[in-house]
């Protein structure tokens, strides 16, 4: 894969629930603790993303932190930046961004961003954990995803199922070429 720019989903991918080690989705933990500094405390990162996404800046590729939002913007907005700050990962991210909590969501922010700096889809890709908001957003907008493989992870019932997969993150540099 040659890649300019690689989005990372947040829930799932870049952090998640310590008591979960991973075998279940993460959106329970903000129905349980709606308030930030209820549920901040109980997320961690995802074994192996410092490591990993150091290595795709030194190789001067765009890291972008994604994450669907079911709040306003704004609310979305200062949530996402509240992970991010509580994670320590500020400093890594070249941005981050929300998106609305529909099949296209991710794809039509992802989509503003490649125009906005003039980067041919074909040079991007979305690391993420759900097939609903990652890959079928990141397919719908001709995006090219990579699907994490979870004990949670759902598929379609019919269809096919993405073909590309990892099943943890150390994975994704062996298959980045820088574009």
């Amino acid at each position: 894969m040659n890649k300019q720019i690689i989005f990372f989903d947040g829930d799932g991918t870049l952090w998640y629930p310590k008591t979960t080690k991973r075998k279940k989705a993460p959106d329970w933990l903000y129905a349980k603790y709606p308030k930030p500094k209820d549920y901040l405390k109980h997320l961690v990162l995802t074994p192996s993303i410092l490591t990993v996404l150091k290595k795709l800046k030194k190789r001067g590729i765009i890291v972008v932190a994604l994450s669907t939002h079911p709040h306003s913007r704004q609310e979305a907005d200062i949530r996402m930046q509240g992970r991010i700050k509580h994670l320590k990962l500020g400093k890594i991210f070249d941005e981050i961004y929300t998106a609305r909590p529909y099949i296209w969501g991710k794809g039509k922010v992802m989509l503003s961003i490649l125009r906005k700096k003039k980067i041919p889809k074909s040079k991007a890709l979305l690391v993420g954990d759900s097939y609903i908001y990652d890959y079928r957003s990141a397919k719908t907008a001709g995006i090219e995803c990579l699907l994490i493989t979870t004990p949670y992870t759902k598929y379609p019932a019919r269809g096919k199922k993405p073909i590309n997969t990892i099943t943890n993150l150390k994975q994704l540099l062996d298959l980045i070429r820088v574009a």
